[in-house]
């Protein structure tokens, strides 16, 4: 599951940052999950540290009656324009100061390499799913890391249009096991679509 709206008036790409929290209307996008949630047979349910995961993994927890579990791998991608706005047309990527971080868009030069993310997200997913085995489990995380683990168990290139991610706040990205194989991949958008360009989404 990917985290709801998070309250970021300056539109800033806010990273790993502390401090940021869900919206209004990303704490009701929390607990609309949850309902949607009530009736499938959830044992357990692990979050990304940062505090917009928390809150949206806490409705869940308590219809369940769950603890909720952190697991450090399911953190947001590591990123060198973390505090800035790097909104198209605007913001950081103006600046010819920035350009060299952009050298490399397959890596990305910018940021955490895509190999890294979807190994360690596999490794918090397979973790997850061993604690539940027979069961459901629900891992809440970030936008960027969702996207890349799908891609990597599609066996699609990890670079990618950021534009035509297919991850919406607050949406469920399941990942369906028969054993420990796994058999099939089911999105839905729980609260509806949201444009993945949106900063502060």
């Amino acid at each position: 599951m990917r985290h709801g709206e998070v309250y970021n008036p300056q539109g800033i790409l806010y990273g790993r940052l502390p401090g940021f929290r869900l919206s209004g209307a990303g704490q009701q996008q929390a607990k609309l999950v949850a309902e949607f949630l009530a009736d499938h047979d959830i044992v357990h349910v692990v979050a990304s540290p940062l505090e917009r995961a928390q809150q949206t993994a806490r409705p869940l927890v308590e219809s369940h009656h769950l603890e909720l579990a952190t697991d450090d791998r399911l953190i947001e991608s590591e990123n060198k324009f973390e505090g800035m706005r790097v909104a198209v047309g605007d913001g950081a990527l103006r600046s010819p100061a920035h350009w060299p971080k952009l050298y490399n868009p397959f890596r990305p030069s910018w940021g955490e390499p895509y190999f890294k993310i979807a190994h360690r997200m596999l490794g918090a997913v397979q973790r997850a799913r061993a604690i539940a085995a027979g069961h459901e489990a629900v891992v809440v995380s970030h936008q960027l890391p969702i996207w890349t683990l799908r891609r990597f168990l599609e066996g699609k290139r990890l670079w990618h249009d950021p534009r035509r991610r297919q991850c919406s706040l607050a949406s469920l990205t399941s990942l369906v096991f028969e054993d420990e194989q796994l058999v099939r991949i089911v999105y839905a958008e729980p609260v509806g679509k949201t444009d993945p360009r949106v900063t502060g989404a």
